[in-house]
């Protein structure tokens, strides 16, 4: 037992045993219910009993900093679904996924039938660069092979820091084919723009981090660009989007209003308390919009959704979103770990809260199964994904009554 270790249970044991043999007494007597006090020592004493025990019975030794690891994983988790204790490598995570940018090769790999695929090359990115190719399969790192059974272990080698040397050896067409290169930082992309035509945008988000407004204003003036002059309207797709940094949701909604509440939520603290509100100027000057959604549509997805149907700015097309209506903050640990804690409920600007309810949509079209590509380089399917036709043909629709009444 490490010596740190066996002291903190050397005083947890200690304090709760002298506790509760001070209070036994007393308490065998009067037999009058546990106070607060008595019972979180109680349980305390319960904790280093049970402790022992696994301790000493279980099947396999096990490292006492483990099983304390463990309890504090399962205290933080047992709150609800969504509060999480992050060791280092889950705290590394999230904030890569919420920054936007890592340091390492460009590749998103998946775990596909015992072997480690790779999904794309991102664009422009040292792994594509150096000519590997969607479908390859990883077999080795710095010479050394891959556990597909771990593939977050592999994406842990393959990342580090900034200029640093690294091959990697990829099975193609049963050759094995070894690619040097040097890590960089990627930039995560979670916005996918195209021109749908004559003159109607496309946005597919697939995850909200701190860059996707800035992300989602760029694609909407290239698309402008393109189209040479003001889109007739836009496409807005949050299908199987799970959601991310509330901000980013906020500055998204923002951009396409011009005043009113986007999102409030009230919890115990004043941090935990807040109102966030639009501001002036709308980057389609009011062209019609449509919001895909679907049951993947989750938490900042349905905080956008939400903002935009209640404000009449969108029409909501697909199937009810998930209904997650809880903000969980991350709050920084020792040794580079953190707990994801849920601190408030949010409710729509209309004030209803959607958690366990979801986004109903204006108009109810089921999924079609395979859309939309959770891949940003997925092709858009313009005959085959059903809600994608309902809401191009929505968009045309209205530039024809648009075009009546003028």
């Amino acid at each position: 037992m490490l010596l740190k270790t066996r002291v903190i249970l050397v005083v947890v044991v200690g304090t709760v045993m002298g506790l509760s043999l001070s209070f036994s007494g007393g308490l065998m007597a009067n037999r009058q219910p546990l106070d607060s006090e008595e019972l979180a020592w109680e349980q305390a004493r319960l904790f280093a009993e049970v402790m022992q025990r696994v301790k000493r019975d279980y099947v396999e030794p096990i490292d006492d900093s483990e099983l304390l690891e463990n309890a504090i994983r399962g205290m933080v988790s047992d709150l609800d679904a969504h509060s999480q204790y992050l060791d280092a490598d889950e705290y590394r995570d999230i904030r890569i996924s919420t920054t936007g940018s890592y340091t390492g090769v460009g590749i998103e790999v998946n775990e596909k039938g015992g072997r480690i695929q790779v999904i794309t090359p991102m664009a422009g990115s040292p792994a594509a660069r150096s000519g590997m190719r969607s479908g390859d399969e990883i077999i080795a790192v710095d010479g050394a092979a891959v556990e597909p059974s771990n593939l977050q272990e592999t994406i842990g080698r393959m990342r580090g820091r900034a200029g640093s040397r690294i091959s990697i050896t990829v099975l193609r067409d049963g050759e094995a084919i070894l690619h040097e290169m040097r890590r960089e930082v990627i930039r995560v992309a979670s916005v996918y723009h195209e021109i749908l035509g004559p003159s109607y945008g496309y946005v597919r988000v697939n995850q909200f981090s701190e860059t996707t407004a800035r992300e989602l204003s760029r694609a909407i003036d290239a698309m402008q660009d393109d189209n040479e002059g003001m889109l007739d309207g836009l496409v807005l797709d949050l299908r199987n989007n799970p959601g991310g940094v509330l901000d980013a949701a906020v500055d998204v909604s923002d951009l396409f209003l011009d005043s009113g509440v986007i999102v409030s939520a009230e919890g115990r603290t004043a941090d935990a308390r807040f109102r966030r509100s639009a501001h002036r100027g709308d980057v389609l000057d009011g062209a019609e919009m449509i919001v895909l959604v679907n049951s993947g549509s989750a938490s900042a997805s349905e905080i956008v959704a939400g903002a935009l149907q209640d404000h009449g700015r969108a029409v909501v097309v697909g199937t009810a979103t998930f209904g997650k209506g809880l903000v969980q903050t991350v709050m920084p640990l020792s040794k580079g770990r953190a707990i994801k804690l849920t601190t408030s409920r949010y409710y729509t600007p209309s004030g209803d809260s959607i958690h366990e309810t979801g986004i109903n949509p204006d108009v109810y079209v089921e999924d079609t199964p395979g859309f939309p590509d959770l891949s940003l380089s997925g092709v858009v399917d313009r005959e085959q994904d059903v809600q994608l036709v309902e809401a191009v043909e929505r968009l045309q629709r209205q530039q024809v009554m648009h075009s009546k009444a003028l």
